[in-house]
């Protein structure tokens, strides 16, 4: 989450809850949030929003009568509801297992991995939901050694320098982090209480157990008291950004964002529980001893189901939400807990995900501390060797990636760079109104709290009110976030390798960020107020778009290995 900016929201308390500016060029709603349903599958010249003009695409592929190959997408994430009316139809599923029989049938190590993995699994069915902070766990192992220490840097060798380093640079980050989640729970901590009490209430008058804030903004309170439930439970929705999402969804996020900012604070006074081990029961300290987990995919599934449903929401059913990826296969692999993941399990997640098929990894998770990296960087290579790419999230700090690291990363620690790894900032929309770390409401083409960085993320996407699949079978809600703008990337390298399926690793990640479209005009440096350049701010200076993806694409006579490509002429998007 974005801290800063949710706990200026939350002190601030009183905010407007007309979130959308008006513009008389486009079609006005009853309710401004359904005009921004897929607002980010559109067209700017045609629709008048920065999206990946997704139906130009379709429609480009069409006249070109090309036929798709159907391609797996993994995503690594917190888990995905597999029942969900948009999503079951276009899992994954594993042809060597046969689904509840307790065997391994396909023999790989994993027991009826019928749609993906669980790495966050104990053999007896347990599973792990919260989890501490990288920065937490390294700040205790380190701190008896190094903590009130005189160290003559220049004694120690090249792996003791490493670690002396890493432990001053976490020192100061889980010191300012528990700075910072102090102030985050003083500003919370009101509505943390509040808001339980509030619905309770809300719930008699309206009626309704369960009721969207949608709903409840319509919601016109009969007295004193039920306006004041009323205020409680909009500040919630508006500050989260999640007014389409039901009041049981909304008190469980702010439960999740005041529980993570407690374990912030508590960092620096007590270690923190070994909730992984008390439940796996592998090996960590051993790579290899991988056959660890279960198969129970749904354990915390709001933001993989969100992810999933961006990449290939069934396509053209009448139901809910379209993907983007339109001949597409989710694998499920969940490897990322209520708090910072492990190295190790994401390595193997990695692997598995290789293993078993995927062209395509999505990684919408990132943490500031990587201290098995060279386990992650190895599955890495080994997914560049399968001619894999892998989309990550940059991480929702409003900070510069170039001097703030987000891992996992493409830069080994062998100082080598992954030609298969793409970074993905999030864009928005103008027409969106936005919150910045002071509160007030921002119009721009990039998200207020994306991480940003001319060397180190490579593109920008939507992920600003991206409308998507939620938890409960047929539930669908906005979320925000970087997490939101990776999977959009990753649907359209999907898309496109399924109608190019030739095409390598290095090659998609070219034209992917090549036939980016780039706004002739000064967008927001997030975090700052502050308007610069896109290509500021990332690789490429601009925004993914389908559109030009597949044409672009279209011109590459492929194999699997990387070949010269075309200078692709790319046109600059009109002001609007």
């Amino acid at each position: 989450m974005k801290s800063k900016i949710i706990a200026v929201l939350f002190l601030i308390g009183l905010f407007s809850l007309n979130v959308f500016s008006q513009n008389t060029d486009k079609p006005q709603f009853k309710n401004e949030e359904a005009a921004l349903q897929g607002w980010h599958l559109k067209d700017k010249s045609t629709d008048g929003y920065y999206g990946i003009s997704l139906d130009k695409a379709y429609n480009f592929l069409k006249s070109k009568k090309l036929k798709s190959q159907t391609i797996i997408v993994a995503v690594i994430d917190s888990g995905i509801d597999t029942t969900h009316e948009d999503l079951k139809n276009i899992l994954w599923t594993n042809s060597g297992e046969i689904p509840g029989n307790g065997i391994d049938d396909d023999k790989n190590g994993y027991v009826d991995d019928v749609h993906g993995w669980n790495f966050l699994g104990g053999k007896n069915g347990e599973n792990v939901n919260d989890d501490s902070y990288e920065g937490a766990r390294i700040y205790h192992f380190l701190q008896p050694k190094y903590e009130g220490q005189t160290i003559d840097e220049s004694k120690l060798s090249k792996e003791e320098l490493y670690e002396y380093k890493l432990w001053k640079k976490v020192k100061e980050k889980v010191e300012a982090q528990a700075t910072e989640a102090q102030t985050n729970l003083l500003a919370v901590g009101w509505l943390a209480k509040g808001a339980p009490m509030a619905d309770s209430a809300l719930r008699k008058v309206i009626n309704k157990e369960v009721y969207s804030g949608d709903e409840l903004d319509m919601f016109e309170a009969p007295d004193q008291r039920s306006a004041r439930a009323k205020l409680v439970m909009m500040t919630v929705f508006r500050g989260f950004g999640i007014q389409s999402s039901t009041n049981v969804r909304a008190l469980e996020i702010l439960d999740e964002y005041y529980k993570g900012e407690e374990k912030k604070a508590e960092a620096l006074l007590k270690e923190p529980k070994e909730y992984r081990a008390e439940i796996v029961k592998d090996n960590y300290d051993d790579i290899n001893d991988r056959y660890y987990g279960n198969n129970n995919l749904a354990i915390g599934a709001t933001h993989g189901t969100h992810v999933a449903g961006i990449i290939a929401a069934q396509r053209n059913n009448g139901k809910g939400v379209d993907g983007i990826a339109d001949n597409v296969r989710i694998m499920a692999i969940r490897a990322v807990p209520n708090g910072d993941e492990h190295d190790k399990d994401v390595a193997l997640a990695i692997r598995y995900a290789v293993d078993n098929g995927a062209r395509i990894i999505n990684m919408s998770f990132g943490k500031s501390f990587s201290p098995q990296k060279k386990w992650v960087d190895d599955a890495v290579k080994y997914a560049a060797s399968k001619n894999v790419l892998l989309i990550h999230a940059a991480g929702n700090d409003a900070s510069d990636n170039d001097t703030d690291d987000n891992f996992p990363n493409p830069r080994f620690i062998s100082t080598d760079t992954a030609i298969n790894f793409i970074t993905v900032g999030a864009s928005s929309d103008p027409s969106i109104a936005q919150k910045n770390n002071e509160g007030k409401d921002v119009n721009d083409v990039t998200a207020t709290f994306s991480n940003y960085g001319k060397g180190e993320v490579d593109v920008f996407a939507p992920g600003v009110k991206v409308y998507s699949t939620l938890p409960g079978g047929n539930e669908y809600g906005f979320l925000n976030g970087t997490s939101m703008a990776s999977p959009v990337v990753a649907g359209i390298a999907a898309m496109t390798l399924s109608y190019f399926p030739n095409l390598s690793p290095k090659q998609l990640k070219y034209i992917l960020t090549q036939s980016v479209q780039k706004p002739d005009i000064k967008v927001l440096k997030p975090g700052t107020s502050e308007h610069v350049n896109f290509s500021e701010i990332s690789k490429s200076g601009g925004v993914v778009n389908a559109f030009e993806t597949v044409k672009l694409a279209s011109t590459v006579k492929g194999e699997l290995e990387p070949l010269p490509l075309p200078k692709p002429k790319i046109i600059k998007s009109k002001k609007g």
